[in-house]
């Protein structure tokens, strides 16, 4: 095996190419009762059936203190594209996370639902229990295209449903077609000779790393669809959806002190109409397939193919491998990439209720209220990207039941979140992830409690701003794109990013490094005393810290396009 580069394949690209098509030893490593773990090269096969194995860190010392292995437990995620969850759907979740998992459901920013907390000895049952209800948790993680997430609020736009069925058919042409999800998970009949597995767009070593697409509905951005390996802006014409302005080579990931990884913003290289999505989507799909690098995995994301290769360059090779010459983009604009939050009314007179969901973390009252609504509800639940949950389609005559539910479990659906609130987003660091650096959700409810208190103090406690933490600098909370973000650098200390824009279209630049949660305050109080005493009308944050200097200006995709 060689690559494109000459230098010889990552050993993921070895272990791809000799797992029998993601079979790996998984099913004989779940039978294995003597360790909670499957082994490592299965673990890594894992993923691409929607599991990663983790540990429980909190518990490390200890266990190795008493000479006992890590507390192995399993996170599962769910396919869901679009986010969209039928009320069944919700309450077998619901039960297979009391049951199997920690208790909780979280919501990921891909617009679905990850399970903490499974259990080897659970981990088939509950893969199972997601397909009983429908779903599925293949391709949700692996070297694949991932959860595909589109704007889907049914009030904003009768489009919704539109770029719904988008999202739809582009997860549905990349899944990957080997049978061994439906051996392990399944109880599928193996395939023996001569039949065989065949993976006729991946190709047996599938892609050189995850692929992430969305689909965007101006003037809402709410996917941050410039963070996407591969974008796609609905372009409305005369009330319908004309066609889709196409971005490629977005990407959050990054190393500390690492150069040649980086934040990137997708470019828009053209326009295609909506009959053509799927054979576009293909087209970059195997672009990347062909020509990502298989050598250093933190080179192997589609932004880097772009930028190694050049621009023009894909431009051509996609008109190659499409037969034509790619339309140029069309006009379009976006204003926020943030959720509404309460009630609103469609035209048909049906309610929908955004829940603002700290992190995404369901738990507790929050898990019981939302069993409750699924159990009488006769509409659906549609997660956001943004960690938030929307209660859709609730008749005139049932709005009151949904209140009155909420308000026995103490949530109050009428009273707004304060805007940091509202907007901020975390990743779920400590302690399951295995690559978290600092702490991230666990941090935020406090951290931002700070900042709140401050705001209040300078007279800004109203203030729209964006803030996202991670536990570690790949990004999974699009920290890149905020007005203020905190990247987990060691235990207790954050780099901090400034400048971000209120449209998700800008990158942010680093601030300081290294600061402990009392030094971010510390340090952005006289900018924020500052921005109380100098901002213009209406001018938010992000653009206030470029326009008076403490960072430099970054890409923005828009002037990009």
């Amino acid at each position: 095996m060689s690559t494109e580069t000459g230098r010889p394949p990552a050993a993921e690209e070895r272990l791809k190419a000799g797992s029998r098509f993601l079979r790996g030893g998984i099913a004989a490593g779940l039978e294995d009762r003597a360790s909670g773990a499957l082994a490592e090269g299965d673990a890594k096969l894992l993923k691409f059936h929607g599991s990663y194995q983790q540990d429980d860190r909190d518990l490390r010392l200890e266990r190795m203190e008493h000479k006992l292995e890590p507390a192995y437990q399993f996170m599962v995620r769910v396919r869901m594209p679009g986010g969209v969850c039928l009320p069944w759907q919700w309450l077998a979740l619901d039960r297979l996370a009391r049951e199997h998992a920690n208790g909780t459901l979280r919501v990921t920013t891909r617009q679905t639902f990850q399970l903490h907390g499974v259990l080897k000895r659970d981990l088939k049952r509950t893969i199972a229990g997601i397909n009983a209800a429908l779903l599925s948790t293949v391709a949700a993680c692996g070297d694949v295209n991932r959860n595909v997430v589109c704007h889907n609020n049914p009030y904003l736009s009768p489009l919704h449903r539109e770029t719904y069925a988008a999202a739809q058919a582009l997860s549905a042409r990349f899944l990957p077609r080997t049978r061994a999800y439906h051996e392990i998970w399944l109880d599928g009949e193996p395939l023996t000779a001569p039949i065989k597995d065949e993976e006729p767009l991946y190709g047996a070593t599938y892609l050189p790393r995850k692929l992430k697409m969305g689909v965007a509905l101006p003037p809402w951005n709410d996917i941050d669809v410039f963070a996407q390996d591969l974008g796609f802006i609905a372009v409305v014409e005369n009330g319908r959806i004309a066609g889709y302005d196409v971005a490629v080579g977005g990407g959050m990931g990054m190393s500390h002190n690492e150069p040649a990884t980086y934040a990137r913003l997708a470019d828009v290289v053209g326009f295609c109409p909506p009959e053509q999505l799927l054979e576009l989507a293909e087209a970059v799909v195997t672009i990347q397939r062909d020509y990502g690098d298989r050598s250093d995995r933190k080179h192997a994301r589609l932004k880097y193919t772009l930028d190694d290769c050049g621009l023009a360059w894909f431009r051509g090779e996609l008109e190659r491998r499409l037969g034509r010459a790619l339309a140029p983009a069309r006009p379009f604009a976006f204003e926020h990439n943030r959720d509404p939050e309460g009630w609103a009314q469609d035209r048909e007179g049906n309610w929908h209720l955004t829940l603002n969901v700290l992190s995404g973390r369901i738990r507790g009252p929050w898990l019981d209220a939302l069993r409750e609504i699924a159990l009488a509800h006769e509409g659906d639940f549609r997660l956001t990207a943004n960690q938030n949950v929307t209660i859709a389609g609730i008749a005139p005559a049932r709005r009151a039941g949904i209140e009155a539910i909420l308000a026995r479990h103490g949530i109050d659906a009428g009273r707004p979140s304060a805007p940091v609130r509202r907007d901020a987003l975390s990743c779920v660091a400590l302690p399951t992830c295995g690559l978290a650096m600092a702490e991230s959700e666990r941090m935020l409810p406090g951290f931002l409690a700070r900042l709140q208190a401050l705001l209040e103090r300078l007279g800004l406690g109203a203030l729209p701003l964006a803030i996202r933490v991670t536990g570690c600098p790949n990004g999974c909370a699009r920290p890149y794109l905020a007005e203020i973000a905190l990247v987990g650098k060691s235990p207790g200390r954050y780099d901090l990013f400034l400048g971000g824009d209120a449209a998700g279209t800008r990158l942010n630049r680093i601030y300081r490094t290294s600061l402990t949660e009392r030094d971010v305050i510390e340090a952005l109080a006289p900018i924020l005393e500052d921005y109380a005493r100098e901002r213009l009308r209406e001018e938010r944050f992000g653009d206030f810290v470029l326009r008076r200097g403490y960072v430099a200006r970054q890409g923005n995709a828009l002037e990009r396009a």
